[in-house]
C-alpha cells in the first residue's frame, strides 16, 4: 500500500459515497486511474465492503456491554458459531486473560440484556461462567482503520 492507497481508503472511511470523480480529486488522481486503485484495494481484501453507519440509539438499541465469556474448551468452535450467529453479538473475541471471550453486545433495555445474558448467552453451547461490564456513556465509539496505518 502506497501513499495515495492510503489517502484513498481514508476518504472512503470518511465518505464511502464519493464518486469516483471527486475521490480522484482528492488525492491527486483522475477518476480511471482512481478507479482502477480502488477495485485493486478490492480485489486484494483491504476493502471489504461500503455499508451504511446506522444510529444504534435512534434505532432504540441503547444498552452497549461487554461480556466476558469462560467455556469448556471442548466446545469452542460450536460456541464461536453460536456466537458468530447472535444478532445482538456485535463483535467477539477469543482473549488471553481471565476468560476465554469478550463479547460486545448490544439491547434496547436492561430488561432485555438481563434475558440475553440468563437464557441465550448464558445457554450457549459449552459456557460455564458469564461476567458483564455495562456501558454506562461511549466516549468513543469508533476511529477509522486508516488512522492506524503508517505514514
Amino acid at each position: 500500500m502506497d501513499k495515495i492507497d492510503r489517502e484513498i481508503v481514508r476518504a472512503l472511511e470518511q465518505d464511502a459515497r464519493l464518486s469516483f470523480a471527486d475521490l480522484g480529486q482528492k488525492v491527486g488522481l483522475s477518476k480511471t486511474p482512481c478507479w482502477q486503485r480502488v477495485r485493486s484495494l478490492e480485489r486484494q481484501g483491504l476493502i471489504r465492503g461500503y455499508r451504511a453507519e446506522l444510529d444504534a440509539e435512534r434505532l432504540g438499541l441503547k444498552v452497549h456491554a461487554f461480556v466476558y465469556v469462560s467455556i469448556d474448551s471442548a466446545r469452542y468452535a460450536d460456541f464461536e458459531a453460536a456466537a458468530a450467529e447472535h444478532p445482538a453479538v456485535l463483535q467477539c473475541y477469543t482473549t488471553a486473560g481471565q476468560a476465554d471471550y469478550l463479547m460486545h453486545v448490544l439491547v434496547g433495555e436492561i430488561t432485555e440484556l438481563d434475558e440475553l445474558l440468563r437464557m441465550q448467552i448464558s445457554r450457549m453451547p459449552g459456557v460455564q461462567h458469564v461476567q458483564t461490564t455495562v456501558c454506562m456513556k461511549t466516549i468513543k465509539a469508533r476511529a477509522p482503520l486508516s488512522g492506524c496505518l503508517r505514514a
